[in-house]
């Protein structure tokens, strides 16, 4: 017990000592190198602390840090801090009335703790599967996006965008104060120590989203900021409830009230204030515009905090509260939402031909599924839910970083000037088709997880849960069934690759870690997803069976296996080159023809990308409108209930 603790602490303060260093580094390999063995530092000691939890027999421990009353203090302090850091930057950019929302909640949180009732101790650190879990994607997955944000943020700076002033000191130290934020989030107990994390995350990813300084970053990441801040303000008021009513600040002593109290209960009111900070952070409609925007930041924080990492701090949150919310209006705020989202953001992203664009809207789309089958709380799809947490970090951190080193290369993140990237770039074309088939190609996990979900809402059953699940999932084939085959199509000549190896080391990391998920499904179910089934709900039934877990596994090996010997096979052949008929004399490369007159055309082949039916213009609003009166029903009725 003494070791976990003090390797939590360690976990949760040596990253925000580790940001020094990058921060006040200015040589940029000696700042690398220290990014390096940092990150490594970071990632050792995570494994080690999930596995040495897992080793002493996996049984959730409670404990609290070595100088809990010396964190505590730092934790207040820290608040204001924020305030303050919030209020200046919201006044330099004549964005003041922003900072109210800070004001507001911080002065709540502080005056509730210093002269509200005095709350029943508790202690404030848990590990349990879900935490395990979470501290290995931070600090395995993370710690792979900064090792491939050192080669990136060099090419970004040196190469391609110069007009960009150089700030990658304060960019490394916002990764490390990142790290540390998510560990404390994970591992709090506390719903004060919960709200100053989560605080520093929506900190860090606005901080990150204005890197390059335009007006254009400037404004998207004040839009990230107040829809944060709005979340907090959520947690704030379930603070200030829980202490004022409950006599209580562990989150874990909420849940359980409301799951005592039953539908309709006053002891909803913090689950649903929760639960609205949860929809936030998830960009959920009508908050996802602040997740797009984001994409304007430099790819490293695309992947980290926009969507392998920070955003699953909501949907943990929620995976957390889904036992209170199973049955009840807050759970059917949360379902309606997700599903809402996931039909709506996979349309979105059928009219998008900006690859970064594309993930983003997918991002908003698997988190929509995710907080679905959170909100309905039913044991199938929390197994759903935790499958699609674990492969959706892997398969987007990948799927981003790729983008960005293809844009860093091609001078292009557009679809359209992907084509034929196979033939050009066959490393980046393998990582790049790895990551789309892992997100909706059988048997893959995502789908797996989709297909684990969609049996639950039908033995629910829900319909409206059903139609969204069956046309959300049929919606994603048309975007990534048309990017994966520009990739494979038709081109001359390679091109010079520029992406640096560090970058190439990240992402086939995910590419081998992507693999092995899929080929590990079954031991993972058993041995991690079954134990956090019995952890929460006190029993595991199998969602699917071993028999069919079999057969996906097979399938996953004859996927590779497969093209493989094909490869063997053909490697030598010398085939001959057949020119494409093109209407006119082909020149001799399949790309440019002359037609009947004489003149010199080339060729041109564009996806469809259906913006008439699906475009922002027509979906955006509506989609926001609906995601505002879901909410603002459903907590009108709770909150009238507990009235």
């Amino acid at each position: 017990m003494d070791t976990l603790a003090l390797l939590a602490t360690a976990l949760i303060c040596l990253p925000f000592v580790m940001a020094i260093f990058p921060a006040v580094i200015k040589v940029s390999k000696v700042r690398s190198t220290i990014v390096y063995i940092c990150g490594a530092i970071v990632a050792v000691l995570a494994v080690i602390t999930a596995g040495m939890w897992f080793m002493n027999g996996g049984t959730a421990i409670t404990f609290d840090l070595p100088y809990t009353g010396v964190f505590d203090k730092i934790i207040l302090i820290g608040d204001f801090l924020l305030m303050f850091l919030i209020i200046y930057l919201s006044i330099r950019h004549h964005k003041a009335i922003i900072s109210l929302l800070s004001i507001v909640q911080t002065f709540l949180v502080a005056g509730i703790e210093l002269f509200g009732p005095e709350a029943a101790d508790t202690l404030h650190i848990r590990i349990d599967w879900l935490t395990f879990i979470m501290i290995l994607i931070i600090g395995v997955i993370g710690v792979a996006i900064g090792i491939y944000a050192v080669g990136y943020m060099h090419g970004y700076h040196i190469h391609h965008h110069k007009e960009v002033p150089d700030h990658r000191s304060f960019f490394f130290a916002m990764i490390f104060v990142f790290y540390g934020a998510m560990f404390g989030l994970v591992l709090s107990m506390s719903l004060i120590w919960l709200y100053f994390f989560w605080e520093i995350t929506s900190v860090c990813s606005f901080l990150l989203i204005g890197y390059t300084g335009t007006q254009e970053a400037i404004d998207n990441s004040f839009k990230a900021l107040w829809m944060n801040l709005l979340g907090g303000l959520g947690i704030a008021v379930a603070i200030a409830y829980a202490i004022c009513v409950q006599g209580t600040v562990n989150l874990y002593d909420v849940i359980d009230l409301a799951i005592l109290g039953g539908q309709g209960s006053a002891a909803l009111l913090p689950i649903a204030m929760l639960a609205f900070a949860a929809l936030t952070k998830s960009a959920q409609f009508p908050f996802s515009g602040w997740l797009l925007g984001a994409m304007v930041a430099p790819t490293p924080s695309s992947a980290l905090l926009h969507s392998a990492t920070m955003v699953k701090a909501g949907v943990y949150l929620l995976v957390r509260l889904s036992l209170a919310m199973n049955g009840n209006y807050v759970g059917q705020m949360v379902y309606l939402c997700g599903g809402f989202t996931f039909f709506v953001a996979s349309c979105l992203a059928i009219s998008q031909s900006d690859g970064k664009k594309v993930l983003a809207y997918s991002t908003i789309s698997n988190l929509g599924l995710i907080v679905a089958c959170a909100g309905a709380g039913y044991q199938e799809t929390i197994w759903a839910a935790v499958f699609l947490i674990m492969f959706h970090a892997v398969s987007k951190s990948m799927l981003f970083q790729c983008v960005g080193a293809i844009e860093n290369t091609t001078g292009s993140r557009d679809i359209e000037d992907m084509e034929g990237l196979a033939v050009r770039y066959p490393k980046l074309a393998f990582i790049l088709m790895v990551g789309i088939a892992g997100m909706f190609l059988a048997p893959f996990g995502m789908l797996v997880s989709k297909w684990a979900a969609l049996k639950a809402f039908v033995d629910a059953p829900s319909t409206l849960m059903v139609l969204f699940i069956v046309f959300g999932s049929s919606t994603t084939m048309f975007y990534w069934t048309k990017w994966f085959a520009k990739i494979l199509g038709i081109h001359a000549s390679k091109g010079r690759d520029i992406t640096k190896p560090n970058e190439y080391i990240s992402m086939y990391f995910h590419a081998v870690l992507l693999i092995a998920l899929c080929v590990g499904f079954p031991f993972i179910s058993k041995y991690v997803i079954e134990p956090l089934m019995k952890d929460m709900y006190g029993f595991s039934n199998a969602v699917i069976s071993e028999g069919n877990i079999a057969i996906m596994v097979i399938m996953i090996c004859a996927i590779f296996i497969v093209p493989s010997i094909n490869y063997l096979l053909t490697k030598n052949r010398n085939d001959k080159t057949v020119m494409v008929y093109m209407g006119g004399a082909n020149t001799g490369d399949n790309k440019n023809f002359i037609d009947a007159a004489g003149e010199s055309k080339e060729l041109q082949v564009s996806n469809w990308y259906m913006t008439n039916w699906f475009g922002e213009d027509k979906l955006f609003k509506p989609a926001i409108i609906v995601g505002v009166l879901i909410i603002v029903i459903f907590m009108c009725v709770v909150i009238g209930g507990a009235i």
